[in-house]
């Protein structure tokens, strides 16, 4: 769900990144899938790395993002909140916004590279 190729837009709080492209796409598939753990493994990333990034989310912000149920004979899950819904989309258009009105400086910024050598 790699986006952005020469952007990387990171909304900071007080102590860490509040939301960036890793844990906008972890919520993104957390709502797809209904399971954190899924949605880590999608992602190739621990079950314990997820969750430490859900509780992250969830204290960084005023309302939860992410809502869990603890299993049993049902089984567990987690479910996107609306806040966390909502919250996600308006990091996806900040995300679209920045983009466009940099993307002639890309362009240019990007011609300076140097390209990447072939491998024997």
């Amino acid at each position: 769900m790699a986006r952005y190729r020469g952007l990387t837009l990171r909304v900071l709080g007080k102590s860490a990144a509040a939301l960036g492209p890793g844990k906008a796409e972890l919520v993104e598939r957390i709502a797809q899938t209904g399971s954190i753990s899924a949605a880590a493994r999608e992602m190739g990333m621990s079950y314990r790395r997820a969750w430490q990034l859900v509780e992250a989310l969830n204290r960084a912000f005023r309302e939860p993002v992410v809502a869990t149920a603890i299993g049993g004979t049902r089984g567990g899950g987690a479910r996107v909140t609306p806040f966390g819904g909502r919250l996600v989309a308006r990091f996806r258009a900040m995300e679209d916004k920045a983009s466009a009105a940099i993307a002639a400086d890309l362009r240019r910024f990007a011609a300076n590279l140097r390209k990447p050598r072939k491998r024997p």
